[in-house]
C-alpha cells in the first residue's frame, strides 16, 4: 500500500532503501546452477558481432575519396607537374646535347686555329730568314758595288788619295781616238803635267800616286787593278 509521503520500494531493497541479499533459488533436480560469467561471454560475442556488422556497414557507406573533386584536382596537378618535369628534362637533355656539340666544335676549331698559327709562325720564320738572306746579299752587292765604284774612275778630274785611291787603273773597254788622259801635280790646276797621252785606241792603263790629280776625257771608265 502506498501512503502519503511514502517512497516507492525498489526491488531488492527494504523500505529504508537498504539493499537486500538476493535470495538463493533452490537448485532443481538435474539442473546446474546458472553461471553469471557465461552470460557475459555471450554478451561479448553479440557485441563484437554488432560492432563488426556496424563497421562493415559504415565502411561500405563511406564515399570513395578518389571520386572527390579535391582528389581529382590534386591528381591533375600532380600529373601536370610530372608532365612539366618530363618536358623540362627533355629540354635539359637537348640543351646539354647542344652544349656538348658546341664544345666539341669549339675544341676542334681551336685545334685548327692553333695548327694554322703554327703554320703561319713557320711561314713567318721562313720569310724572315729569306728577308735576312736577301738583305745580306743586298749588303754584299752594295758593298761590292761600292768597292767597284771606289775602284772605278769615269771622265773628270780626281785627286788621288782624296777622291780616288792610289793604284794602277786600266780602261774597262777599248777607247776611241778622242780619248785623252793626263796626270798633274795636285794644286797646280793642270799647270804641272807629270804625264799625259792620246792613246787613240786599245785599253790604256795609268799608275796614280797620292799628291797627283788624274784627268780623263772621253776615255770611258777606268778600273783599279
Amino acid at each position: 500500500m502506498k501512503t502519503e509521503n511514502s517512497q516507492p520500494v525498489l526491488p531488492g531493497t527494504d523500505h529504508a532503501g537498504t539493499v537486500l541479499a538476493p535470495e538463493t533459488e533452490p537448485a532443481r533436480a538435474g539442473i546446474s546452477p546458472r553461471r553469471p560469467g557465461r552470460g557475459k561471454q555471450v554478451l561479448g560475442v553479440l557485441l563484437a558481432g554488432v560492432l563488426l556488422a556496424g563497421g562493415t556497414a559504415f565502411g561500405t557507406t563511406l564515399p570513395d575519396p578518389k571520386s572527390s573533386d579535391v582528389y581529382r584536382a590534386v591528381s591533375d596537378a600532380k600529373a601536370g607537374a610530372e608532365s612539366e618535369r618530363e618536358s623540362l628534362r627533355t629540354d635539359y637533355d637537348s640543351l646539354k646535347s647542344d652544349y656538348e656539340t658546341l664544345q666539341a666544335a669549339i675544341a676542334d676549331k681551336e685545334a685548327k686555329v692553333q695548327a694554322r698559327e703554327s703554320e703561319v709562325g713557320k711561314a713567318e720564320a721562313a720569310v724572315k730568314s729569306a728577308e735576312a738572306a736577301v738583305k745580306k746579299r743586298e749588303e754584299a752587292v752594295t758593298a761590292a758595288e761600292k768597292q767597284k765604284a771606289a775602284n772605278s774612275v769615269s771622265d773628270g778630274t780626281w785627286t788621288v788619295g782624296k777622291d780616288i785611291a792610289a793604284g794602277t787603273y786600266r780602261a774597262t773597254a777599248d777607247v776611241g781616238s778622242s780619248c785623252y788622259w793626263g796626270i798633274y801635280e795636285t794644286g797646280s790646276n793642270g799647270g804641272n803635267i807629270i804625264e799625259n797621252d792620246l792613246p787613240g785606241g786599245g785599253r790604256p792603263s795609268v799608275a796614280l800616286s797620292a799628291g797627283q790629280d788624274f784627268k780623263s776625257s772621253r776615255c770611258g771608265t777606268w778600273t783599279r787593278q
